[in-house]
């Protein structure tokens, strides 16, 4: 409860019934605009991957995944953290060509996430995938596509300002550029989230870029699973929230792993023997295309552009009974 935020005298603008339609109006806006920005198709994609196949996201490698037995099939299912490996696959068997991707309505239960006003044990994103040439590995590629994903928020603020003109996140399309080391260098005194406040809190809209490997202190500014982006290649968009007065991080993205980045990158988180596993081999031995994709949380632009002080406004999930009664007494009405 010490982590939550009670803005001081919040209310909702809108009322529950108007946020479930305002919920399907910003989704029904936003994919299609984030579809047209990176020519990308919807496909269905999987709740459960079996356990072992290493397709399944590690995240920072400490959390503990869902799993469960299967009667007909056999063998141990996982429910899925993200679809950081699964979308690359998928282009393979699809068969994408270069400047081609998918995007997906991704659902995830991270069970050892934190509840606050952020976070929430269930995830929903706009999980995406698009395959690149091997010149398109570079950071101007990256830099261009983090433009194309924040006009689409741009815009869908704009529609959803329209329709709701009581409401107005006001998102910022000028993306301020700066990796963690510089982060690092300018505040060495200040933890990653500090940071992270102080420059949103300035710039608004910020892409953080180079997140997982070691800064000179020693430290990531934030783990990164080794096998999926390129440290060097990716970063969180992170825009500045009013309401709480705090970055919110709205994606994790970046170009993926090659061969060799994936090889020196294993070695660094010490677990090499996952280069044995079948995604693994796929990127290795090149079968797999080269890809730049990236995760969009939809309940956390939902609850920016809404002007929604706590994620549970705006998706229906599991709470401490204490954290409902908390926020129930500050004006913050779960669904």
């Amino acid at each position: 409860m010490s982590t939550l935020v009670f803005p001081e005298g919040y209310t909702s603008t809108l009322s529950r019934r108007d946020t479930q339609r305002a919920i399907k109006f910003i989704k029904d806006t936003f994919q299609k605009k984030l579809s047209a920005a990176l020519n990308l198709d919807r496909v269905t994609a999987p709740l459960m991957v079996m356990q072992g196949s290493g397709i399944n996201d590690d995240l920072n490698g400490v959390e503990r995944k869902v799993h469960f037995t299967m009667k007909e099939v056999g063998g141990t299912a996982e429910v899925v953290q993200s679809l950081a490996k699964w979308k690359r696959m998928a282009l393979y068997r699809y068969g994408y060509e270069p400047g081609e991707g998918i995007y997906t309505d991704m659902n995830a239960i991270r069970r050892d996430d934190d509840c606050d006003n952020l976070h929430s044990l269930f995830v929903d994103q706009w999980d995406w995938e698009k395959v690149i040439t091997r010149e398109d590995r570079n950071i101007e590629y990256l830099k261009d596509t983090v433009r194309r994903i924040v006009s689409a928020l741009a815009e869908t603020d704009r529609a959803v300002t329209e329709a709701y003109p009581e409401l107005g996140a006001d998102v910022c399309e000028d993306v301020y550029f700066v990796t963690s080391q510089e982060l690092e260098d300018r505040y060495p005194d200040k933890t990653p989230k500090e940071r992270e406040n102080i420059v949103t809190k300035e710039h608004r809209t910020v892409f953080l870029m180079q997140i997982g490997g070691a800064l000179k202190s020693g430290r990531p500014h934030d783990g990164r699973a080794p096998d999926y982006d390129d440290w060097s290649l990716n970063g969180d968009i992170l825009v500045w929230n009013k309401i709480l007065g705090c970055a919110e991080e709205i994606s994790s993205m970046g170009i993926r792993v090659d061969a060799e980045s994936m090889k020196k990158q294993l070695e660094i988180a010490g677990v090499p023997e996952r280069a044995e596993l079948p995604f693994h081999q796929g990127v290795l031995t090149g079968r797999l295309p080269l890809s730049i994709g990236g995760g969009l949380g939809q309940s956390r632009i939902c609850m920016l552009l809404l002007d929604k002080a706590h994620i549970g406004e705006v998706q229906v999930a599991i709470w401490p009974e204490e954290m409902r009664e908390e926020c129930k007494k500050h004006g913050i009405r779960m669904l």
